[in-house]
């Protein structure tokens, strides 16, 4: 056993244990899910393919994965990110990352912790009980010295490196020695530990009758929370005691330098027969291997990081090590392992998002083997899952994929850091960096970088390159580039006898998905004045704020402007009650529609006059919901509060406040969109809403994917593809937390709810829009329009089994507008709340911002532009029959 000098302590930790059961006043502790160890299930087919690779630094590349497997007889894919490290190479090591300033009971996202340490490439931790102080469980060695000792749980792996840079994965016990001045001595139990529940079944508690160290890297005044019996604390200096305070904490974080001796029963005990003021007091520790029971120096180790289960072993699936039920589903996944001759450790991220459908623990398994791991174990994974990289040439981290809560990084415990120690070195390449996609009159900045023979950036920026562009699309000045027009275009940067180039896409109305209005709705007053911020949606999905030089605005119905970025009506056109701001990006169209109640107002709270209460899915869910006194920036003002909590349940569980007993509050027409504000618990909670219409029929409505904030925020919710059927009510606001991942969210909390708005067109600016019935006849130059026989100057055709009129006869009879462009051969149907853009033969067209695909497209017949009346007639609210004998078209609003 080694002597561990107070010297040598240093602020480095793992995040060690997930955390299965809530912490219950001050006796409750973390429970671990237990049980015999789950074996792998049969390996699903995965079929692994290598998207390609990049270098890191010299001895580390990532390398990106997608994979196809079958789930439930569907087709699911995904991507998974390898980061993989050769131990072979001198120059890059792997290392734990702890918090803030290397210090336990803090936390920081996995970004923040690599560029504070100057890592090149980093993933989050170990599990750790995420109602502690932020302190691990798991065991960690940093530079050969043990921080955070492994607990007594079983089936808990740990990934190490020794200083002759072997990687060993294993599982690990504890065994350390207090000895006093007199001679006697005491087990010491552990280093920087939180509270837990011990699974050898010597006891309840991990601190009863037990001496845990902690040292300056504990931050906490609590060492540590819920310990469930009376602490006796000693504080030693350069191995003297310097203070000893009996049943009771010392009331000091732990000077620099020293370390607090805290100690319970037994432990006491041993503290008040032994020890006194100024007499020495030494400790030695030892690490032991659970499976060959040998011992292991920690000053061998370069690192040790701790995990959960075994996942592969022998370059195959094994049975898991402990029970994963905990930790199951599809989710984003971390881990770690490596090669079979030892060369390479594999850093392996899984991604859980938009463009990838997670991993099962077995998919994982089979994932690993697939790309040569020969012994691996399972990281944290969830919402925890964070991989960062440093870019060839760049010379800072950024987030390799979105994580399960978009770019937000979590604040996490630790995690493994990849670092390079290589020196300067000859430039090897030059890259340029920048957006690669841009918006006609976008202006972007290029710059130069190069990375040197160790794939560590260099500065070649000092050589004043010159830069050129290859077409029209895109001029480029100083590194400075302005998009000119739709198309791609190659830039080049050259310095001296190196150079580079970047292909750089200008995007036009034709690779638009979305045009969309910060603001959809305005009022049509003289004097008002909304911003209006339009952000544009690629076809693959990438989403870039428009610049105002870029749109086109024209105003019908009012006069006013757009000025750097903001509408302002100036005057209202006589008898108009709807107006239209159109937005158009290279022909492509969005609308803000400006009525005299653009949001109507529909809940503030202040006088509620139906009931309102909580309740739940799950009889152990308890809570409250009510109208109660607003507080901080709504004090004097009254609100919906919802409070809960799920502590005692299981499973997924839901927390209502219900409105009006099972009816609802009435929404009394159509709504396009909804608005209010919330007052976020930062739970990482769901935060939906309940509809239900007249049929019964329920409807729900994503709040919030995550309630990620504290404090109040305006929500925004469109509703115009919701498939409500209006009349409806709101009969639930609610907050959900699902299985999956359920350790990772709060239990309990409270939320709160104001100012609920809907935008409901029919009450402002479809208001006054004719009501009745229309009918025509195929061939027939007549319409009758509530029984009203008029004439037309076109009769309505059959083309291809569709009906075609002229748009006017349309909006005639119920109202709109319609404008045609000969050069672009588009037409503009404008009626109520809906902007409505046709093009010529071609089947696609925009309502309101959004590029939408009809089965038929409009054309021109006899110097006649027709359009299909179905497609026409429902996009703008109306409904449409056809009587097969009479052939007979019947139109109504």
């Amino acid at each position: 056993m080694k002597k561990l000098p107070a010297k040598k302590w240093i602020a480095a930790s793992l995040a060690g244990v997930l955390w299965i059961m809530p912490v219950l006043g001050n006796e409750g502790l973390p429970q671990w899910a237990q049980g015999s160890a789950s074996v792998a299930q049969a390996a699903s087919s995965l079929n692994v393919t290598k998207l390609g690779e990049e270098v890191i630094t010299s001895g580390a590349i990532m390398m990106k994965y997608k994979f196809t497997t079958v789930r439930s007889g569907k087709t699911a894919t995904g991507l998974a990110d390898v980061i993989r490290v050769d131990l072979n190479n001198p120059y890059v090591s792997l290392d734990v990352m702890t918090g803030k300033g290397g210090k336990l009971t803090t936390r920081q996202s996995t970004g923040g912790m690599a560029a504070e340490t100057g890592a090149v490439a980093a993933v989050n931790g170990d599990y750790f009980n995420t109602g502690g102080e932020g302190a691990p469980i798991g065991g960690q060695v940093s530079g050969g010295v043990v921080v955070s000792t492994p607990s007594q749980l079983n089936g808990m792996y740990a990934f190490a490196v020794t200083k002759d840079r072997k990687p060993v994965i294993d599982q690990y016990s504890f065994e350390g020695l207090l000895t006093a001045e007199d001679g006697a001595q005491f087990p010491l139990a552990g280093i920087n530990k939180g509270a837990y529940s011990p699974e050898d079944g010597s006891s309840t508690y991990s601190h009863a009758n037990a001496a845990y160290i902690y040292t300056d890297a504990w931050t906490a005044l609590e060492r540590p929370k819920n310990s469930s019996t009376t602490p006796t604390e000693v504080l030693v200096e350069n191995d003297i005691i310097t203070q000893i305070s009996a049943d009771k904490a010392l009331s000091m974080a732990v000077p620099k330098g020293a370390y607090i001796l805290r100690t319970h029963g037994l432990g006491a005990q041993f503290v008040k027969n032994h020890l006194a003021v100024g007499q020495k007091l030494s400790s030695a520790y030892t690490l032991k291997s659970k499976s060959t029971q040998q011992e292991l120096d920690p000053a061998s180790l370069q690192m040790m990081i701790g995990g959960h289960t075994i996942l592969v072993n022998d370059g195959k699936a094994t049975s898991f090590s402990r029970s994963t039920s905990s930790i199951g589903g599809f989710r984003a996944r971390t881990a770690l392992g490596y090669s079979q001759s030892g060369q390479y450790v594999y850093v392996i991220a899984v991604e859980d998002n938009a463009n990838s459908a997670g991993m099962s623990l077995t998919e994982l398994q089979n994932f690993m083997s697939n790309i040569g791991v020969w012994k691996g174990m399972n990281l944290d994974g969830g919402g925890s899952t964070t991989m960062v990289d440093r870019p060839l040439a760049e010379t800072s981290t950024t987030l390799t994929f979105n994580t399960e809560y978009g770019t937000e990084q979590r604040s996490v415990v630790n995690g493994l850091g990849v670092y390079t120690s290589a020196p300067k070195g000859e430039v090897k390449g030059i890259k340029i960096s920048g957006s690669t996609v841009l918006l006609i009159g976008q202006k972007a900045t290029y710059s130069l970088k190069g990375y040197d023979t160790y794939y560590n950036p260099i500065d070649v920026a000092s050589g004043n390159p010159s830069w050129t562009a290859s077409n029209g699309s895109v001029t480029v000045n100083g590194g400075e580039a302005t998009a000119v027009k739709a198309g791609t275009a190659t830039i080049k940067a050259a310095s001296g006898a190196a150079s580079a180039s970047t292909e750089v896409t200008v995007l036009g109305g034709e690779n638009l998905s979305s045009l969309t209005v910060g603001t959809a709705t305005a009022p049509l007053t003289p004097g008002a004045s909304v911003s209006v911020p339009v952000t544009a949606v690629a076809e693959n999905g990438a989403s870039l704020t428009v610049p105002p030089a870029s749109l086109k605005w024209e105003l019908i119905g009012f006069k006013g402007s757009v000025q750097d970025g903001k509408l302002t009506v100036d005057s209202v056109d006589p008898g108009v009650t709807t107006g239209y701001a159109i937005a158009r990006y290279d022909g492509f169209s969005t609308a803000v529609v400006l009525s005299a109640a653009a949001a109507t107002p529909w809940e503030n709270f202040e006088n509620v006059s139906y009931p309102i209460a909580f309740t739940s899915n799950v009889n152990s869910v308890t809570g409250t919901a009510g109208v109660a006194a607003g507080t901080a920036e709504r004090a004097g003002s009254k609100v919906l509060s919802l409070s809960y909590d799920m502590t005692a349940g299981s499973g997924k569980m839901y927390a209502y406040a219900q409105l009006n007993g099972t009816s609802g509050k009435n929404i009394p027409a159509a709504a396009t969109s909804m608005s209010l504000d919330v007052k976020g618990d930062m739970s990482l909670n769901w935060l939906r809403a309940e509809v239900v219409d007249g049929s019964g029929a329920i409807s729900y409505i994503d709040l919030a994917k995550v309630i990620d904030w504290n404090g109040w925020k305006s929500l925004n919710i469109d509703l115009s593809g919701s498939g409500i059927k209006f009349p409806a009510a709101l009969k639930r606001l609610y907050v959900v937390n699902v299985e999956e991942g359920q350790d990772e969210r709060a239990k309990t909390g409270t939320v709160a709810f104001d100012n609920i708005s809907f935008v409901m067109p029919s009450l402002s600016s479809e208001a006054g829009l004719p009501k009745g019935t229309a009918a025509m006849s195929i061939g027939s130059k007549s319409i009758t329009v509530n029984g009203a026989k008029k004439a037309i100057d076109v009769a309505p055709i059959v083309k291809d089994a569709s009906t075609y009129v002229p748009i006017k006869v349309v909006l005639d009879a119920f109202g709109g507008s319609a404008a045609w462009d000969k050069n672009t051969k588009k037409i503009m149907v404008l009626r109520g709340a809906k902007a409505l853009d046709l093009t010529v033969n071609k089947k696609e067209f925009v309502l309101n911002g959004k590029r939408k695909t009809a089965e038929v497209a409009p054309l021109i017949l006899q110097g006649r532009t027709l359009v299909p009346l179905r497609l026409v007639s429902e996009q703008l609210g109306l409904t449409v029959k056809w009587e097969q004998k009479t052939k007979t078209v019947t139109i109504e609003s």
